[in-house]
């Protein structure tokens, strides 16, 4: 809404007629009090939003930096397994889920390859 001079000029005589001299100055000061209030609690309320904001974002950085994400199956998250006084050599061979058995030439307990339903 664009209002010029001659605009202005009309309101202002029509709020005179109708409001009256005595009133017209006090309905402008309200208001003018009106207005500041408005625009006070809009910037408080502008600048509370920009201050949560940034708290927020601090509180991210500072999550990052403490403890930084690490991509599945790296090895900080896979478990070590215990070290007993055992050695090594001691423990089982790990069971291939494939049937077959490499000390036996790639055949399986009951003679295949390791391949089914061939």
């Amino acid at each position: 809404m664009n209002l010029g001079f001659p605009e202005m000029v009309f309101l202002g005589l029509l709020a005179l007629l109708l409001f009256g001299p005595r009133r017209l100055p006090e309905m402008g000061r309200q208001l003018g009090k009106a207005l500041g209030q408005f625009k006070r609690a809009s910037t408080e309320f502008q600048t509370q939003l920009e201050d949560e904001v940034r708290q927020l974002e601090v509180e991210e950085d500072s999550r990052r930096s403490i403890a930084p994400p690490t991509p599945e199956g790296s090895v900080a998250q896979t478990a070590a397994p215990s070290l007993s006084s055992a050695s090594p050599a001691a423990s089982p061979p790990p069971a291939s889920s494939s049937g077959g058995d490499r000390a036996n030439g790639g055949h399986g307990a009951n003679g295949d390859d390791g391949a089914k339903g061939a």
